[in-house]
């Protein structure tokens, strides 16, 4: 009898937790990758880095003294809510079960019946789930440098909140989530070049226009309180990218090595000709122009890095710079409009430029990794034009949705007198720098 009892309870030990899972038996295939998924949880601490305080500090350095805290508080504020939302709701309609191809199914509120291993990948869906999250988070609060100084922080946080429903979650859809773009046309997008920074920089300029300008500007000179600051938050991002681009391989492997490999060639070419142009043109070479140069650089190689030779990513790196520093001077002194800390001229021309370039040097010809079956050059231009396109239109468009349903229920802009004195005061009641 002692015998059975004995038998019986080393069963039970053993049939126990698999009941309690409720999960079933567990197939080879279903067996995470331990190497794959620390490389996973790292890139997602990585990216959330990023933004806090990588983000924060860039943006915060450009802005003057008495909007610093305000820059922060924003960043953190929308980073709290995309967070959940993504969790509510952003991770079912972007990489829920594919449906029509426009948003994804509904099996995945609240994370609930996450598989145990993310479709093609060797990760459990809870680590993607939380790298994808981290880039749901940064992609809104990029758009804080087109408002600083002058948006109502509840107008902020609102905006960003719906925005992330409305404009990121299907475009992740149809680029990464198995939606139309991705199935119809065959849109490539490594690590964001459309996900992110073309949806980010577009509606920056949007609602840069909505907004209106700063008090004082174009004429009043608004220098950056500490390039210091924007250069260290700069570091920061840099070295977050790499978890950025290289986690986007979704494996810690050869391909995540190339991305990164091409993603600080890409910063370093960008942020040297970045200043060269710089020292051309107004003779110095700036701390703000290297940070910005490098900043341009990794947008537009974003979208390419695990597909392209370094010596293309170098390539990507001259064209970022050649052409995102007279797109700040033609956005802010031809067109006059205040992106106060050049959103859409660094990540939206480059995460586009980035995404068009990709058409071309993903070809072996090129050192590329090749085309998908049955794609050609002629079709991948056609495939990258669309993506942008649709992208961009789309994210204007929802934008403008977006700010004036928020703005009948909370106004968009401080006052005049709000402005005047800084939104460290009158937003928050306190400031960053106190000297007595």
């Amino acid at each position: 009898m002692r015998k059975l009892l004995a038998m019986a309870c080393a069963a039970g030990a053993i049939l126990l937790p698999a009941l309690a899972h409720a999960q079933g038996a567990v197939s080879v295939e279903d067996v995470a990758d331990t190497g794959d998924t620390a490389w996973i949880l790292v890139s997602s601490a990585f990216v959330l880095m990023m933004a806090m305080p990588g983000l924060t500090l860039f943006y915060g350095g450009l802005v003057r003294a008495k909007g610093f805290l305000a820059v922060l508080v924003q960043v953190g504020a929308i980073a709290a809510v995309a967070s959940v939302l993504w969790v509510m709701v952003g991770y079912t309609l972007a990489f829920g079960d594919v449906s029509g191809g426009w948003l994804g199914a509904g099996n995945a509120w609240m994370l609930l019946n996450l598989g145990n291993v993310r479709a093609n990948t060797a990760i459990p869906e809870s680590a993607f789930a939380l790298f994808q999250m981290c880039f749901a988070l940064i992609t809104p609060a990029l758009m804080v440098g087109a408002w600083v100084d002058r948006a109502r922080f509840g107008w902020v946080v609102a905006f960003s909140a719906l925005w992330s429903l409305l404009v990121y979650a299907p475009v992740a859809h149809w680029v990464w989530g198995g939606g139309w773009l991705a199935s119809r046309f065959g849109t490539l997008d490594f690590a964001g070049g459309i996900v992110v920074h073309t949806t980010a920089g577009v509606s920056a300029l949007v609602v840069a226009m909505l907004l209106g300008k700063r008090s004082g500007f174009p004429k009043t000179l608004m220098l950056p309180h500490s390039p210091a600051l924007t250069m260290a938050g700069a570091a920061l991002l840099w070295v977050g990218w790499f978890g950025f681009n290289g986690g986007s391989a979704l494996a810690a492997n050869d391909d995540a090595a190339s991305a990164i490999i091409n993603t600080h060639l890409a910063a370093c070419v960008a942020a040297l000709v970045w200043i060269g142009i710089e020292k051309l043109s107004v003779g110095k070479a700036t701390s703000v122009g290297f940070a910005t140069g490098a900043i341009a650089g990794l947008a537009t190689v974003t979208p390419a890095a695990g597909f392209i030779a370094p010596g293309s990513s170098m390539l990507f790196g001259v064209v970022a710079a050649a052409v995102c520093y007279p797109m700040i001077q033609l956005v802010k002194q031809r067109l006059e409009i205040d992106d106060s800390l050049d959103v859409f001229a660094v990540h939206g021309v480059g995460g586009m430029i980035g995404s068009l370039l990709l058409a071309v040097f993903i070809s072996p010809s090129f050192g590329g990794t090749g085309f998908a079956e049955g794609m050609t050059l002629g079709r991948q231009v056609v495939a990258q034009v669309a993506g942008v396109g649709i992208v961009a239109i789309w994210s204007g468009i929802a934008t403008v949705v977006c700010s004036l349903m928020v703005s009948m229920v909370i106004p968009m802009r401080v006052s005049e007198d709000e402005e005047r004195e800084g939104l460290d005061i009158t937003s928050h009641g306190e400031r960053a720098w106190e000297f007595d």
